[in-house]
């Protein structure tokens, strides 16, 4: 089984990938993390996200034991990791390792919760259930200001604002796989939804698409 989790920064999709994994017993990825990996890989060595060259250099330097490092969170990795995933031969570089964690075995189980921004539209467009988690740009700016400000960065809420909205444009608006949603994806509005009541909304669909397409 596979789930894709698709949708916007701070829509909830990450919380919910995670539950959603646990709760099947499946492995997750976070395939944000092989974007801000790439992005911090390119920054550390002094290079220009924005360049194709050295940003497609980067990505093919990523590996599995970089996804955790905190200091991918940082701002500036951050905005960086947006710039870079516009650009088609970093998408490419990075479709494999993708492809290969969904379809790979993990602990002899086979099947994985992946969230990201094309997962069901580009990465496994067969995937067995796909959802799609959004919210209005306020309330994930107010979900990222409360982040970044609990973990000591200074900022204000109109700056994040601007940020998402510029995140969010450059997500929908490249030309290598847009953020969008797939055609048979559950679109998920979690803009009044808390974790517990997405998961619920979430589990059900998933639940009444296994009943009609048994494993």
């Amino acid at each position: 089984m596979i789930i894709a989790v698709d949708g916007p920064a701070a829509s909830g999709k990450g919380t919910l990938a995670r539950r959603l994994a646990a709760h099947f017993g499946l492995a997750h990825l976070d395939t944000g993390s092989l974007y801000r990996a790439a992005a911090f890989e390119a920054l550390s060595r002094g290079a220009d996200p924005a360049d194709p060259v050295a940003a497609e250099a980067a990505a093919w330097r990523v590996r599995p034991a970089m996804l955790g490092d905190p200091r991918l969170r940082s701002i500036a990795v951050t905005e960086a990791s947006s710039v870079i995933a516009a650009i088609p031969t970093v998408r490419a570089a990075l479709l494999t390792f993708q492809r290969d964690f969904a379809y790979g075995f993990h602990d002899g189980k086979r099947g994985a919760v992946l969230d990201g921004r094309d997962i069901g539209t580009v990465v496994c467009p067969d995937a067995t259930v796909k959802l799609f988690i959004t919210a209005t740009p306020e309330a994930r700016a107010q979900r990222r200001f409360e982040e970044l400000r609990a973990g000591g960065a200074g900022v204000i809420y109109q700056g994040v604002l601007q940020d998402m909205r510029e995140r969010d444009a450059r997500d929908s608006g490249r030309q290598a796989a847009p953020l969008r949603p797939a055609a048979d994806a559950l679109v998920l509005d979690t803009t009044t939804l808390d974790a517990d009541a997405a998961f619920a909304a979430a589990l059900a669909f998933i639940d009444g698409r296994l009943a009609g397409n048994p494993l």
